[in-house]
């Protein structure tokens, strides 16, 4: 059996591309980083329907230390890094959120060269491509690049965009013959696996119970983690991905305001809860400055272009993506099933 490590077992792609893997027949490694996790992760893929689970193998290993990465890499012919650090607060200053990441990655794919590893793939996220991209006109593409200096940049996006720079330069420089491509999400959505719900959640979870009073005018790219996993997947295998970036996302946008109408028609029995009252940008922005923990989060999201291009993955994977309303209603169905609805 061909082995493969996934970095971050715990997390919300992780969990579904350890799923894929072992329903195709592959070991899996995964890195946890504290031992008390490893039954987190097993419950999630009995959810998913693992009945076997004697092809999956733990390595206690965190993203900030050397530590233990030497034996979660050994025997593994592929590596999935989708693990990022984690953090209960944003950092005042950037660089707590940047330096960890950035040096994360490069821990990651030093650890894959060394062992032999055939091929890395990053996921990465539209953070990394899109945030500078000016002209609606064209579509956003694999050739674009956020400047890390882009005024009003989130600490996350800049990580990432940072870390994935980092990880080119790294396989240009040292990867002494390492494969490498990236997957670029946009909002991921889609079923949880476990009653840890992923941060994408919280906006659906928020407009769900009623905490949002009005809808502000924000557009999302959607892909559900289940098509983000066979992405990852996708990208591992064929020859055509190495050295390639694929952003991944269903195609189109959908506005807060036409999910919102999507989740009171078709889940009409929690739809009073939800609102429809548009919130203007200047609101929003006003909060944010006077200090709103989720107003900060949503105001560097306010009128960014996110009309991207799903065209590559399509055409040089053979990848199929559900549609944005399957997503997002796999989501609302989550938030109900773990009882994050009243």
């Amino acid at each position: 059996m061909q082995q493969v490590l996934v970095t971050g077992g715990t997390g919300f792609v992780a969990s579904h591309c350890m799923l894929q893997l072992l329903q195709q027949g592959y070991a899996v490694k995964t890195t946890i980083r504290t031992p008390d996790k490893k039954d987190k992760v097993l419950d999630m893929l009995r959810t998913g329907g693992i009945s076997d689970l004697q092809h999956i193998r733990f390595i206690t290993a965190d993203l900030t230390s050397d530590q233990h990465w030497a034996d979660a890499v050994a025997d593994c012919e592929y590596v999935l890094h989708v693990a990022s650090p984690i953090y209960l607060r944003v950092p005042k200053d950037p660089e707590e959120m940047i330096r960890p990441a950035v040096d994360g990655t490069l821990r990651v794919l030093k650890a894959a060269r060394d062992a032999g590893v055939k091929r890395v793939v990053m996921t990465s996220n539209f953070g990394a491509v899109g945030y500078s991209h000016r002209d609606p006109a064209t579509l956003i593409t694999e050739k674009d690049y956020t400047d890390p200096n882009e005024k009003g940049l989130s600490a996350y996006n800049k990580s990432k965009v940072m870390s994935e720079r980092a990880a080119w330069q790294f396989i240009r420089e040292q990867g002494n013959g390492l494969e490498f491509c990236t997957v670029n999400p946009m909002g991921i959505f889609g079923p949880s696996l476990g009653p840890d719900l992923s941060s994408g959640f919280e906006l659906l979870r928020n407009m769900m119970n009623g905490g949002m009073k009005a809808i502000p005018n924000l557009d999302l790219g959607i892909v559900d983690v289940r098509d983000v996993a066979d992405l990852h997947i996708r990208a591992m295998l064929s020859p055509k991905a190495n050295g390639e970036r694929f952003l991944a996302l269903a195609g189109g946008t959908m506005s807060l305001m036409q999910i919102a109408g999507l989740i009171k028609e078709k889940m009409p029995a929690i739809g009073g809860q939800i609102s429809t009252k548009p919130l203007a940008d200047w609101k929003v922005r006003l909060a944010a400055f006077l200090g709103n923990q989720k107003a900060k989060a949503l105001a560097p999201m306010l009128g960014v272009n996110r009309k991207a291009s799903n065209q590559k993955a399509i055409s040089v994977l053979g990848w199929k993506p559900r549609s944005n309303e399957i997503a997002i209603l796999a989501s609302a169905e989550s938030l109900i099933k773990y009882g994050a609805i009243k």
